[in-house]
């Protein structure tokens, strides 16, 4: 039997998965809180005593848009940086709480925050990869790490973004590849380029 810290952890969790269906749906705006309540299947009660408004909900998906996710394995570098933007690319066409934290983030002046944890979040990720590749001698000497971490994040985000927009994120996976094949030449040492592969690297279970 479960206790109460236990019911309220999994409470939360159904209202965190809830509400990342609906925003991932309807965005911020269109969402609202009788939505959720609904998909999650639970009361107004309950609904407020974990999150005291939509606002403050849509802050919470945002900012643990990256939870569940089972990073591709394998050696720190280069390549597993690529596998993970691909894997990434993978999980937000079929993944509603990645693809809402990312759409909030986007959306997240429509419920006044200006929070830029998530993206700091994957610049860290793709930093500590960059950082590894550095000790095995496959970065180029002038790349500086912490500023190519950021200018990744950045263009990523555009990419994803475009491709939702023209796609509804089908060609993704192709857009990142693309990316990669212009980011390379600047950024690696010629003999390690023609190494890094771009295989789809899909870790979650089938549905």
């Amino acid at each position: 039997m479960l206790s109460m810290q236990e019911r309220a952890v999994r409470t939360r969790e159904v209202i965190l998965r809830a509400a990342a269906e609906v925003f991932d749906e309807f965005g911020f705006s269109g969402a609202s809180i009788s939505k959720i309540m609904k998909r999650a299947g639970v009361t107004q009660g309950g609904m407020y005593f974990h999150f005291p408004s939509k606002e403050a909900l849509a802050q919470a998906v945002m900012i643990e848009q990256g939870g569940g996710l089972e990073l591709p394995p394998g050696e720190d570098g280069l390549q597993r940086l690529v596998d993970i933007t691909l894997y990434l690319a993978e999980e937000l066409q079929s993944n509603p709480t990645l693809r809402a934290g990312v759409r909030l983030a986007v959306e997240q002046g429509e419920f006044g925050v200006q929070d830029d944890s998530a993206y700091r979040h994957w610049a860290d990720e793709f930093g500590g990869q960059l950082r590894a590749a550095r000790e095995k001698g496959e970065l180029l000497p002038e790349v500086n790490v912490d500023e190519l971490s950021w200018v990744l994040v950045s263009a990523y985000t555009g990419t994803q973004l475009f491709s939702q927009i023209s796609s509804g994120r089908a060609d993704l996976h192709q857009r990142v590849v693309s990316l990669w094949r212009y980011l390379l030449p600047g950024v690696a040492v010629p003999p390690v380029r023609p190494q890094v592969t771009f295989a789809a690297r899909r870790r979650r279970a089938a549905a």
